[in-house]
């Protein structure tokens, strides 16, 4: 219900550290990019001005995944455009443009563009996820199996995290796609 996904986000982000946390309450598998969806979105990235912003997968299982990696992709770039006005608390917001939007996987695998070591927060990321037990294997539950819900969905997740860090070194890794070229200015800064 939307009541347990509301105290289970809250305890995901108490335990990610998140200080603010927003649902713009785009319907469940219906949203679409519509002006309205994109301005909403607009005024959010214009409100806390994001150098980077971690999107949901462009391909995935869920269709809602890639909707919402285009819906943020787009909304990132249409947040730096002058023409389009918004207002927060009655005040207009200046335009603003992230540097870069990085989309991380989701269920699908998709060859990363590059990964990142998460290998310390990996118990943390863990504890994150396990917050929202309603999602996930209860050997008791009646409930329909979902492919999320199924009892190796959790290790299969170690294990892509352990495959994707094990080509640069790293115990586990979190993989990005991008939509655009990533730049380096020291060699050095890359491993």
């Amino acid at each position: 219900s939307a009541d347990i996904r509301l105290k289970e986000a809250e305890q995901a982000a108490k335990i990610m550290g998140v200080d603010v946390r927003i649902n713009l309450g785009l319907k469940d598998c219906f949203f679409q990019q519509t002006e309205n969806e994109l301005i909403q979105l607009i005024e959010i990235i214009r409100l806390f001005k994001p150098e980077i912003i971690l999107g949901n997968s462009p391909k995935d299982r869920h269709p809602d995944h890639s909707k919402a990696a285009k819906l943020i992709s787009d909304a990132s770039y249409y947040s730096g455009l002058l023409k389009i006005q918004t207002n927060w608390e009655g005040q207009k917001q200046d335009e603003w443009r992230p540097k870069v939007v990085y989309h991380y996987m989701q269920d699908y695998y998709i060859d990363p563009d590059f990964v990142m070591d998460i290998s310390p927060y990996i118990n943390d990321k863990f504890e994150a996820i396990l917050a929202y037990k309603s999602q996930f294997y209860d050997p008791y539950s009646t409930e329909k199996e979902t492919p999320i819900s199924t009892k190796g969905f959790i290790e299969n997740i170690k294990g892509k995290a352990s495959f994707m860090g094990r080509h640069a070194g790293f115990e586990y890794a979190e993989g990005f796609v991008v939509n655009r070229t990533i730049g380096v200015k020291n060699l050095f800064d890359l491993q």
